[in-house]
């Protein structure tokens, strides 16, 4: 009927420092994605396609800590607490659903600047708004289906023996370990998903970056270049890290065990890149900057 969400600390002296470490970043991050939000749709300059994937990032952004930062809140702040069974489960369905929207919607955003900076004559063509809000939809109702069946198969196992997660929200790999019937359907689903999702969309966003990476060579201006290379490399990097942790815990054949680890890898995509991908994606570029200091 529910579980104990062990949360990420037991220590108590840390978990206060934790507290209002996670909190300040917690509201840092609902700060800038609505302000970004609210930037893409009062200011005309920036209705562009680029600034239509970057206004469903942050809000998808704003709800994917919204759905797994308040459980670590509450654990640093109680201790370890009781979850409803089907609290669990819909913490769950939301997790999967957006996780998977935000694997999406990068390579979008990828395939976007690929074509502006590639083939910037057909980019009015391939990026008109039909196109962009085909994309974004296929990113949020893909995240949803996938979802569905993944949660639908977890939630059907039995679980009848301890109760106790040793996790500060509800993920696969904690509550696979908890269920006493065989999981090997299971864990399959969530492998084959994983593997769709995670690997499908890193291959469209890698390859898009290559050709971005082989057009910046040709350029004749090094300043050009360079510019090209900070703006792509802070990309790359934020990325990189997103996906490096996520296909570590959810593109396995089978559940982790070390769940220490996976605690604090689930700290990296669940906090860390949401935070830093507005400032990456947004706040040091001009044309926001821009509209930022005349909305101030």
């Amino acid at each position: 009927q529910e579980f104990v969400l062990l949360g990420l600390s037991t220590r108590l002296g840390m978990r206060d420092v934790l507290f209002a470490v996670f909190l300040t970043l917690y509201l840092l991050t609902l700060l800038e994605n609505t302000v970004i939000i609210y930037l893409t749709c009062s200011h005309s300059e920036l209705r562009k396609p680029m600034y239509f994937f970057l206004g469903n990032l942050s809000c998808l952004e704003m709800c994917y800590v919204s759905v797994t930062v308040p459980s670590l809140l509450v654990g640093l702040w109680t201790g370890p607490f009781h979850v409803p069974f089907t609290a669990c489960m819909t913490q769950l369905f939301f997790f999967i659903s957006l996780i998977c929207t935000e694997c999406t919607l990068l390579a979008s955003m990828a395939y976007d600047r690929y074509v502006a900076i590639c083939r910037p004559l057909h980019y009015p063509l391939l990026m008109r708004p039909q196109v962009c809000l085909g994309l974004a939809m296929t990113s949020w109702l893909g995240g949803l289906l996938v979802s569905v069946v993944k949660t639908s198969c977890i939630a059907s196992l039995s679980y009848c023996g301890p109760n106790i997660l040793n996790h500060f929200f509800c993920d696969v790999s904690p509550l696979l370990n908890l269920s006493c019937t065989h999981v090997a359907l299971t864990e399959l689903v969530d492998f084959i998903s994983a593997i769709v999702i995670l690997w499908g969309s890193l291959l469209v966003a890698i390859a898009s970056y290559v050709a971005i990476g082989r057009a910046v060579f040709r350029m004749s201006s090094a300043t050009a270049r360079h510019k090209a290379f900070s703006t792509c490399a802070s990309h790359l990097v934020v990325v990189g890290i997103f996906y490096a942790a996520t296909l570590f815990i959810y593109a396995r054949p089978s559940r982790i065990e070390a769940m220490d680890l996976n605690k604090v890898l689930s700290v990296i995509y669940t906090v860390v890149t949401p935070m830093c991908n507005p400032v990456i994606y947004c706040l040091r570029n001009r044309e926001v900057q821009a509209s930022f200091r005349r909305t101030l």
